[in-house]
């Protein structure tokens, strides 16, 4: 029995620990929620609960590699990784429609991304950074919807002749 309590006590050593890793997961649903809640109104594919899902895993990630007990160094690696994976998955929502020549998704792939750093910054406790990339994240989305956003035709590369 023991052995099972250490286990699910393993990087939370005390009240303090737990109440951090609380706030910071609670803060993630919280952050993604706003952003996923955004893109869902504005009817975008990657909604409330991609958003959520995306800012909760990068914080978990964090916070598990500092519960953990990981060098600076081990930590790097694993935002390092974070950025590069998130990237590959937003990739993956930019489409290019090549009988209309048309580019759509990179709101939606920046938004992912956004949303992944905003979960490695609540991980780290930078629950103001967080806070503050997150509004002005919202805004610029919500000024999104005024403009053309994702759906706007890309610029046409004018070397070709």
């Amino acid at each position: 029995m023991n052995l099972i309590l250490e286990e699910l006590a393993a990087g939370l050593p005390d009240m303090r620990h737990i109440g951090q890793a609380v706030i910071r997961i609670v803060a993630a649903i919280a952050l993604g929620a706003l952003i996923g809640w955004e893109r869902e109104k504005a009817g975008k594919p990657a909604g409330l609960r991609t958003h959520i899902l995306v800012c909760l895993g990068t914080t978990v990630f964090v916070v598990a590699c500092i519960g953990a007990n990981f060098s600076v160094e081990g930590l790097s690696r694993v935002i390092q990784g974070i950025v590069t994976g998130l990237g590959f998955i937003g990739a993956g929502s930019i489409l290019k429609l090549s009988a209309e020549r048309d580019v759509r998704g990179l709101t939606t792939a920046a938004g992912i991304w956004m949303t992944a750093a905003i979960g490695v910054a609540i991980g780290l406790g930078c629950l103001g950074i967080a806070l503050l990339a997150t509004t002005a994240t919202f805004i610029l989305l919500r000024l999104g919807v005024l403009g053309d956003g994702d759906s706007g035709p890309a610029p046409r590369d004018r070397a070709d002749g």
